[in-house]
């Protein structure tokens, strides 16, 4: 398929014309970083001399920090945080980052969810993660606070051009939340993206998806080598879920983009060496939604966001990038087939 220049640059610069709501499990990563000194007396531990605290939008919180770096001022979050110290630390990282907080929920006696990652190093040694500890509630919702939920969504959804439904199974997207945000987002005519890792099924009635290859294999039963297989799992999703097409992302192998008429093969631009992938669903979740809600034509709204991901893993973390690097690192040759 030919690729016109001119458009692809005319629908990223549309990026930021759109407002987005990402409803799911929002998260932040405490990343804590300090020097080694020595071992402990009291147990065979290092002991760091503490030297600063970062905190960085994770979970489904990365795929607004994503949408807030293309438009600031126009992304919202619906979530749940706990009565925790890291409530406040994830509203001030969104209120950093330009994210309404706005439709969140604060529940009582539930944990915000947070990945702590404490790093260390030493005067001749690169920095290294030395343990993660993640804090998070397992338990269902509280029917109060799925109640509330489902009463923001209400509110927010019909304010928003496109809502991401971001699970990464941690509770939030109850299939009450789930079925009450589909219905309403259809009933005022939006574009609805799901990012989930495993229940695809529990999603119907959307306009896409963006599954990884592992989940995608998963969740049909068999593995998936050739593009009559991409083509047929794809099929096989867009029959389960209703949508109108499916985004199967393939790491360093690109994406397939299955449509109920077309399918293309959309390979990974200006490939280079790759730093860290974290993150880097969340950032073709988050371009792809945005691309769509801008009038971009699927397989052109998909070419963004790979082009968007090929940016943000060349960083360490849960990166963003912004509508003049897309621009940039268009590639000079655009081949998909």
């Amino acid at each position: 398929m030919e690729i016109s220049r001119e458009t692809l640059i005319e629908n990223i610069k549309a990026l930021n014309t759109k407002s987005v709501l990402v409803a799911g499990d929002l998260a932040l990563d405490e990343m804590i970083y300090g020097d080694t000194e020595r071992i402990s007396r009291e147990a065979p531990v290092l002991i760091l001399r503490h030297s600063y605290t970062k905190y960085i939008l994770g979970g489904a919180s990365n795929a607004a920090n994503n949408a807030a770096s293309i438009n600031e001022g126009k992304v919202s979050v619906i979530g749940v945080v706990g009565d925790d110290y890291h409530a406040e630390d994830i509203k001030k990282a969104f209120a950093d980052a330009g994210i309404s907080c706005k439709y969140l929920v604060e529940a009582k006696g539930r944990k915000t969810i947070t990945k702590t990652r404490i790093s260390g190093s030493c005067s001749h040694s690169i920095t290294q993660q030395i343990v993660r500890i993640d804090s998070q509630t397992d338990e269902p919702l509280p029917e109060d606070i799925e109640k509330q939920i489902i009463r923001n969504l209400e509110e927010a959804v019909p304010e928003h051009d496109v809502l991401i439904l971001s699970d990464y199974h941690i509770g939030t997207l109850t299939q009450k939340v789930i079925n009450t945000a589909i219905k309403i987002a259809n009933r005022h005519k939006k574009i609805i993206v799901v990012d989930a890792q495993k229940d695809l099924d529990n999603y119907k009635n959307i306009t896409s998806m963006t599954p990884n290859l592992p989940d995608t294999q998963k969740y049909i039963g068999r593995k998936i080598e050739t593009r009559e297989d991409f083509i047929i799992a794809g099929k096989y999703l867009i029959s389960d879920s209703k949508a109108k097409f499916v985004l199967i992302t393939c790491g360093g192998d690109g994406m397939m983009l299955i449509t109920p008429k077309e399918n293309y093969h959309i390979p990974v631009f200006n490939k280079s060496k790759v730093f860290d992938v974290t993150g880097a669903g969340d950032t073709v979740t988050a371009v792809y939604a945005l691309a769509l809600a801008a009038g971009a034509e699927p397989v052109y709204a998909a070419i963004i966001g790979n082009i968007a991901a090929g940016i943000v893993v060349k960083e360490f973390g849960c990166a963003t990038t912004n509508i003049n690097s897309i621009i940039k690192s268009i590639p000079a040759k655009i081949n998909i087939e």
